[in-house]
C-alpha cells in the first residue's frame, strides 16, 4: 500500500497506456475482422482456409510473434497494437462465423425466397441474429489483448508491463505485484463491463 500510495501517479499513467494501446487494438481488430467475416460468409470456401491460416499464426508465442515483427515495425506501441491485431482476428473471426452460422437456416431461406441479395441477408438478418456469440468473441479478445498488452512492455511498448518487468528486473515485490493485479483488474473490469452490454442486448 505504501507503495501505491507514492507512485500512484507512475501506476496511473501506466494504466492509461494499457488502456489507450487495448482500445486502439480492439477497435482496429473489430475493423478488420468484419471485413473478413463477410469475405468468409459470402464466399464459404475462404472460411475454412482462413480459419486455419489464422488458428496457425494464434499458436505462435506472443514473444515470437513480437520479435518477428521488430525488424519490419521497430521496437514501441506500433509492433505491439500490429501484433495485438494480428492475434485477435482468429478469436473474433471464430466467434463471428460460428455466430453466423447458428443463425436458423429457415429464417435465411425466407429472406432470400423475398428477394433479399446476399450482403441484405447478412446485414439485415444474420448478423442481428448473432449479437451474443458474437459479443463473446469480443469479449474473448479484449481479455486475451489485455494479457498480451503486459508482455509488449517487453518491446518498450508501454502500459502495465512496464511495472511488472521492472519489478522483476530489480525483484521489487511491490512493483511485482502492483503491475500483476492492476492487469488483471483491467481485464476483470473490460469483461465486467462487456457482460453487462451483453446482457442489455
Amino acid at each position: 500500500m505504501e507503495y501505491l500510495l507514492t507512485y500512484y501517479d507512475k501506476l496511473f499513467g501506466a494504466a492509461v497506456e494499457h488502456l489507450q494501446i487495448i482500445l486502439v487494438s480492439m477497435a482496429l481488430s473489430l475493423a478488420v475482422a468484419m471485413i473478413l467475416t463477410v469475405l468468409c460468409d459470402l464466399h464459404p470456401l475462404i472460411s475454412g482456409v482462413m480459419l486455419s491460416f489464422l488458428s496457425m499464426v494464434y499458436s505462435v508465442p506472443s514473444l515470437a510473434m513480437l520479435a518477428i515483427l521488430i525488424p519490419v515495425t521497430g521496437l514501441g506501441r506500433t509492433t505491439a497494437i500490429v501484433v495485438l491485431v494480428i492475434y485477435n482476428q482468429y478469436l473474433l473471426l471464430r466467434n463471428f462465423m460460428a455466430g453466423l452460422d447458428g443463425v436458423d437456416k429457415s429464417v435465411v431461406e425466407a429472406a432470400t425466397g423475398l428477394g433479399m441479395s446476399s450482403m441484405q441477408v447478412l446485414v439485415r438478418i444474420k448478423l442481428p441474429l448473432s449479437k451474443r456469440p458474437m459479443i463473446a468473441g469480443i469479449r474473448i479478445a479484449l481479455v486475451s489483448t489485455v494479457s498480451i498488452a503486459t508482455i509488449a512492455a517487453s518491446i518498450n511498448a508501454g502500459g502495465l508491463g512496464t511495472i511488472l518487468f521492472d519489478g522483476l528486473r530489480t525483484m521489487n515485490a511491490s512493483k511485482i505485484l502492483w503491475g500483476s493485479i492492476l492487469s488483471a483488474l483491467l481485464a476483470v473490469l473490460l469483461d465486467w463491463f462487456l457482460g453487462a452490454v451483453e446482457k442489455r442486448l
